[in-house]
């Protein structure tokens, strides 16, 4: 149950694009989007799809929507309708707990694709709530279905999409099974550089959106390893830390660190 004190989720305002009918959204008019001009195509649903049926993803029905930080996306228990690739921002997903801590599961940045937890239920697993002001393009999974049933490309390309998304996070929990705090937050820090440097950003260099008792949640660690740990790698050089400004001073240390722990 949510009180009324509890940011509420704003209504996807659906947008439908034809041949003959100009583009509808009385809530934010000058915005057009289409997957075939988007700066993400390479890393979100169009990745590795020829034009025409990129041309069909433009085609079908779909949602826009600016989220403020704090403001859940869905939440936990909410029925699945949509599939969410995120244009701007981050998110974190997380879980309530039986004694109400949240535990959070995963951050997501442009390119990903989130909500993929309701396929299996037909309800939303987990809450995702944006770390900042965030943009998300909200994919009805009924038409996308429909779409990819009668395409065997598309279909291919959503499934591997799908079970990328899912792998990623699944991966990483894995293997911070079995590390120390050290390893954890080398991890956690190496996955993020991955990440921001296939969207063209600097992998050494780049500011956390989410708190240090998020990463601890994340990592299973507590609030105070969380920031001792950090401590600890500017004292063996291997990053500079400026409240959420992380900058990497040798980022093959940090690699060999991971590394030697996963072989």
């Amino acid at each position: 149950m949510h009180t009324a004190t509890e940011a509420a989720a704003a209504p996807i305002q659906m947008l439908r694009r034809h041949a003959d009918t100009a583009m509808v959204d009385t809530a934010a008019p000058a915005l057009k989007p289409q997957c075939s001009t988007c700066h993400l195509k390479d890393l979100c649903l169009p990745c590795g799809l020829d034009c025409d049926d990129v041309q069909q993803l433009d085609g079908l029905q779909f949602g826009r929507r600016r989220i403020k930080p704090g403001q859940p996306l869905y939440r936990e228990g909410e029925k699945f309708q949509f599939i969410y690739a995120v244009r701007t921002g981050t998110f974190k997903s997380s879980v309530t707990l039986k004694d109400g801590r949240e535990q959070v599961t995963g951050f997501h940045m442009a390119g990903e694709l989130i909500g993929l937890d309701g396929v299996a239920q037909g309800t939303h697993a987990s809450t995702a709530s944006a770390l900042e002001d965030a943009e998300i393009c909200a994919i009805p999974y009924e038409h996308l279905n429909a779409l990819a049933a009668g395409n065997s490309n598309m279909q291919h390309i959503v499934s591997r999409l799908m079970s990328r998304e899912i792998v990623r996070e699944h991966s990483l929990m894995l293997l911070l099974g079995s590390m120390n705090a050290e390893e954890r937050l080398a991890a956690f820090l190496l996955n993020l550089s991955q990440r921001l440097k296939a969207r063209g950003y600097s992998p050494s260099e780049f500011h956390l959106r989410m708190s240090r008792a998020e990463i601890g949640s994340y990592l299973g660690m507590k609030l105070e390893t969380v920031s001792r740990t950090f401590s600890a790698f500017q004292q063996q050089r291997l990053l500079e830390v400026d409240k959420k400004h992380i900058r990497i001073i040798d980022l093959g240390g940090l690699k060999r660190a991971f590394e030697m722990r996963v072989q």
